[in-house]
């Protein structure tokens, strides 16, 4: 087990304590010690006895539980309280808004065992007169079952990427005489993928068989007319699902081998590509490549991750398109956490890390001062930190580190200290990390504000949304974009797999009125750099170039736009 397995275990272990009733300062320590197991420097799998008990916050005692999770993969007591509890119960974990005590006390009080009953309960209006809930809590907790049940069966794209690229690689070893393509959404970047789909000429007894030799998993046949299949799907003589417990789905579109590459374009392309590519140009029977389908239309060659709408078909057609950013272009890490706020490596860790990877800077942006459960600085410790960061430039030149703060934007739209302090920062990160709940009129007026303070020089994560968690809040797009292009403010395209907010969809429009975006990784840890990766695969489906984001920019090309903030204090 790695160390996030062995947290989540101990995680689980405290909301369980806590639905159950049981002593709160002991569940509160297992919470702890799940924090704690997962900022940790190194595996615990690397650790010997006397090193792991003796860090502070686990000892002996929870050390010897870890080494029995380890051993047999299950924890004594957490079995024992799952074995009390009906499944639903952890269903309702998944449910924001519905913590281990608000569970206990709906499962106590009205004897709700599983989402369905949470909600019915809410639409019977049941939940209103429970101590801790109300009217507006029911209806939240409401919206939030019908957006899990919504996304249920949906995986980020980061998380299936490997997997379906391993499945090609091991499909294609045991048949090398035959095509294994990955596919639809995962083959276009989407953010969530429903299935890891693949386009194959191997006929479909034999790859069924593969599967069906392990009684654990399902294969199903799909009618060719069934609900999802791509239009125009000609070429494609059977469909079937396969589902392997604990893994995502997998779709698997039969052809033959003259219409390998017809198969993959049609199954490639989202359904309104597809739809206005059938309405206007041609589908030729047996290209030998799917280059060969855009020249005899006359069409310049549309990356799959692009082929999402009709506009792109039409900017195909009037000649090449401009090219997108590639991971090889970032040049710095801008938002980056150290261990001075909430970040796992200090200063000195996460530069020589951005250094050997050949990086030209970083940003170094810890929380503010009201993110008081990161650890938010006080302006006493930005001063000691920029000493720091002084100190640390004079021994890595010339790479360079540059003073930064992830500022939280308050309630009223203000930035979370005085002109004074936040002279003090060669750029500001402007975000919003609470009071999440607002209309679009607050969450509106809200970041404009932020958008219009001289300081702010990024606005990061602009609608704070978490795939498959969390609905962002509503911003009306156009005017916070149209803001920034006024305020020379930057878009942030938060890289973090469960972010990539702003939506790609925005990022044509922010080209076009002249706003910088910046794929920044949000990083609380050296491992954190990795998923720049993320953002730049995300920012291609926006069509963004190299020239249009800020993390693209050289050590001189990105000192020239922080001069350009300076003065826009002034």
């Amino acid at each position: 087990m790695n160390n996030y397995e062995i947290a989540d275990n101990f995680s689980l272990l405290s909301k369980l304590m806590d639905i159950h009733g049981e002593n709160s300062f002991k569940s509160k320590t297992y919470s702890i010690l799940a924090f704690n197991i997962e900022r940790l420097p190194r595996e615990i799998s690397e650790m010997d006895d006397a090193e792991l008990f003796n860090i502070r916050g686990i000892g002996e005692s929870t050390g010897k539980k870890i080494r029995e999770l380890q051993a047999t993969g299950k924890l004594a007591q957490l079995e024992e309280l799952l074995a009390e509890t009906p499944p639903g119960i952890l269903d309702m974990l998944q449910i924001k808004g519905m913590g281990p005590k608000k569970i206990g006390t709906v499962w106590s009080e009205l004897g709700i065992e599983s989402l369905g009953e949470l909600e019915y309960a809410c639409n019977e209006n049941r939940l209103v007169a429970l101590k801790g809930f109300g009217a507006k809590t029911q209806e939240t907790i409401l919206q939030n079952i019908v957006y899990y049940k919504q996304n249920q069966g949906f995986y980020l794209w980061s998380e299936v990427e490997m997997i379906g690229k391993t499945l090609a690689e091991q499909l294609q070893k045991v048949h090398p005489g035959n095509h294994f393509l990955l596919t639809g959404d995962i083959r276009r970047q989407n953010e969530t993928v429903e299935f890891i789909e693949m386009v194959t000429d191997l006929g479909k007894d034999v790859l069924s068989k593969m599967f069906s030799g392990n009684p654990e998993v399902k294969v199903e046949e799909l009618a060719i007319e069934a609900e999802g299949m791509p239009a125009g799907a000609r070429h494609i003589s059977s469909v079937i699902h396969v589902h392997v417990p604990n893994y995502p789905r997998y779709r698997f579109y039969f052809t033959d081998k003259a219409h390998i590459f017809s198969a993959l374009f049609t199954t490639t392309g989202s359904e309104e590509f597809n739809s206005a590519f059938t309405n206007s140009y041609n589908l030729p029977e047996t290209p030998a490549a799917e280059e060969e389908i855009f020249s005899i239309n006359k069409l310049a060659w549309i990356p799959p991750m692009q082929r999402e709408t009709a506009t792109i078909l039409a900017k195909a057609g009037a000649g090449s398109l401009p090219g997108f950013i590639l991971p090889g272009d970032i040049k710095g890490i801008i938002h980056s956490h150290s261990t001075w706020s909430d970040g796992m490596h200090t200063i000195e860790q996460m530069a020589k890390a951005a250094k050997a990877q050949g990086l030209q800077y970083l940003v170094l942006s810890d929380h503010s001062q009201s993110a008081g459960y990161a650890g938010g600085l006080k302006p006493e410790r930005i001063a000691a930190q920029h000493q720091e960061i002084d100190a640390l430039n004079a021994k890595f030149a010339p790479f360079k580190i540059f003073k930064s703060i992830e500022s939280d934007i308050l309630n009223d739209g203000n930035l979370d200290y005085n002109e004074q302090v936040l002279n003090t920062f060669d750029l500001v990160i402007a975000s919003i990390h609470s009071n999440l709940k607002m209309t679009q009129e607050k969450a509106m007026e809200r970041v404009l504000a932020a958008v219009r303070n001289p300081y702010t020089s990024i606005l990061g994560h602009p609608t704070g949304r978490l795939l498959l968690s969390r609905k962002g809040y509503p911003l009306d797009h156009k005017a916070i974009i149209d803001e920034c292009a006024q305020n020379n403010v930057v878009i942030e395209i938060n890289a973090h797999p469960r972010r990539l907010d702003i939506d790609w969809r925005w990022i044509e429009y922010a080209m076009e009125k002249g706003v910088l975006l910046s794929v920044n990784p949000d990083a609380h840890s050296v491992d954190g750099y990795k998923d720049t990766y993320y953002g730049v695969m995300v920012a291609q489906k926006g069509g963004l170039t190299a020239q249009h984001n800020l993390s693209s920019f050289t050590l001189t090309q990105f000192e020239e736009f922080l001069s350009g903030q300076r003065k826009k204090r002034a």
